[in-house]
């Protein structure tokens, strides 16, 4: 299944470049995954835990990036991963390129996204899909927006720096529910037109 999300950063195209390419900073901003390996400048290890109603979901797996053209502003992730109990899979294609805007650039964020298994069962429905990732990028882009406004506070107020909290898996009820609303509201208001 193929869908479109976008997201706003409070940076010009060429710092939000550089923001995006740094995986160690982005990685601690997405909701539910952990960074744990680097492989190389290009390629990447790492969990995603989701935690649907009472089952969790950790996958783990490996993203490389398969296109980076700094000029242009854009990249391409191919990213792959399995259960650990073995209950399925994900491979998703994900393109990205930067355009300027008034507070500063969009993030346009293309995702071909291919589930197996026993979890290819939540991924029936493409609409609900992608409403649940268009809530997983809010969320995302709140937490990259906290992240840059914390590295643009002044020095004289830092304080010794932590390690990262360890990642929490995404809470599916609230992205399922969230992404529920906006399915019943996007259907029914398509009805009455």
């Amino acid at each position: 299944m193929e869908f479109d999300t976008s997201f706003e950063v409070p940076l010009p195209p060429a710092e939000a470049w550089a923001v995006l390419m740094d995986v160690r900073r982005v990685a601690a901003c997405l909701p539910g995954a952990e960074l744990t390996e680097v492989v190389d400048d290009r390629t990447f290890k790492g969990n995603v835990g989701v935690r649907l109603g009472p089952v969790a979901l950790t996958f783990t797996g490996i993203a490389q990036f398969t296109e980076l053209d700094a000029a242009a502003q854009k990249a391409a992730i191919k990213a792959s991963g399995t259960d650990a109990k073995g209950r399925g899979g994900a491979q998703a294609l994900v393109g990205f390129r930067i355009q300027p805007v008034a507070a500063g650039s969009k993030v346009l964020v293309h995702t071909n996204l291919s589930l197996s298994g026993a979890v290819a069962q939540y991924g029936r429905g493409v609409g609900m899909i992608q409403d649940v990732a268009n809530q997983l990028v809010k969320q995302f882009a709140q937490r990259l927006k906290a992240e840059i406004a914390k590295s643009e506070a002044p020095a004289a107020t830092a304080v010794e720096t932590l390690p990262p909290p360890a990642a929490k898996p995404i809470f599916g009820f609230s992205l399922f529910v969230s992404a529920l609303w906006s399915w019943l509201r996007r259907t029914l208001l398509g009805q009455a037109s």
